[in-house]
């Protein structure tokens, strides 16, 4: 399975970004993790094949994930952002588990920047 982000970006506090992910086949849950400069990478938001979402307390309420089956995309609404979102956000695919940990899964891209001024 490869997936593949794109819509990254630079946005100023409170601005909104759409990242979006393409996995090259079906599997029963895709997620975002991400990474800042000297932390360990971190889960945001994970989806399942019937559309249970789970988000990390950072996310809550500012983040919303979704997925169209039928293509094999994965998106990540970004609204409220803040300078402590930025980092390198990585689609991941699953083909077990559709827990909020990196263990669960099994696929992972390259990553697309993320960067919040403030």
């Amino acid at each position: 399975v490869q997936v593949v982000e794109s819509g990254g970006g630079s946005v100023q506090t409170g601005g909104s970004l759409r990242l979006s992910c393409a996995a090259s086949e079906y599997t029963y849950c895709l997620g975002w993790f991400r990474q800042a400069p000297g932390k360990e990478r971190e889960a945001v938001a994970s989806i399942d094949r019937i559309g249970i979402t789970r988000y990390a307390d950072s996310a809550k309420d500012r983040f919303t994930i979704s997925r169209d089956m039928a293509k094999n995309t994965l998106s990540l609404e970004m609204n409220g952002l803040k300078p402590e979102d930025t980092a390198m956000y990585y689609c991941a695919a699953s083909t077990g588990y559709c827990y909020l940990d990196r263990d669960s899964f099994n696929y992972w891209g390259q990553g697309t920047q993320v960067t919040v001024s403030s």
